[in-house]
């Protein structure tokens, strides 16, 4: 595992919103992107007969939905050890291949920073 207690606040924020989207909604994956200028968007795991999404592919959905232009970071909250190339790539379509993207478990414990690229 790795410390949480070194990230920056708002990226801090953004595993807690991601976290909390996991547990309110009883699903498997929280997610939280923070666009270009600051705002965030939260999603979970979208299980939809007709509709299949992982979390993180739902919130940058909702960003692109709302007008975002980038990314600054995302983050993911899944019992999960790696990020499925499929998230990295919705990530990277919209913030670009050095965008960060925290993947913490479902205690809110940084588990990997990995880039989208």
């Amino acid at each position: 595992m790795t410390d949480s207690s070194g990230l920056d606040p708002e990226d801090r924020k953004i595993i807690t919103l991601a976290r909390s989207a996991r547990a309110r909604n009883g699903v498997p994956e929280g997610a939280a992107v923070r666009d270009e200028t600051g705002r965030t968007y939260v999603a979970g795991t979208v299980a939809l007969e007709s509709l299949r999404l992982s979390a993180l592919r739902t919130a940058v959905a909702m960003a692109v939905a709302s007008g975002a232009k980038s990314l600054e970071a995302a983050a993911v909250v899944a019992e999960t050890d790696t990020v499925a190339d499929a998230d990295r790539a919705a990530v990277r379509d919209l913030g670009g291949p050095g965008t960060p993207v925290l993947l913490a478990g479902p205690d809110g414990l940084l588990r990997a920073t990995v880039t989208a690229g």
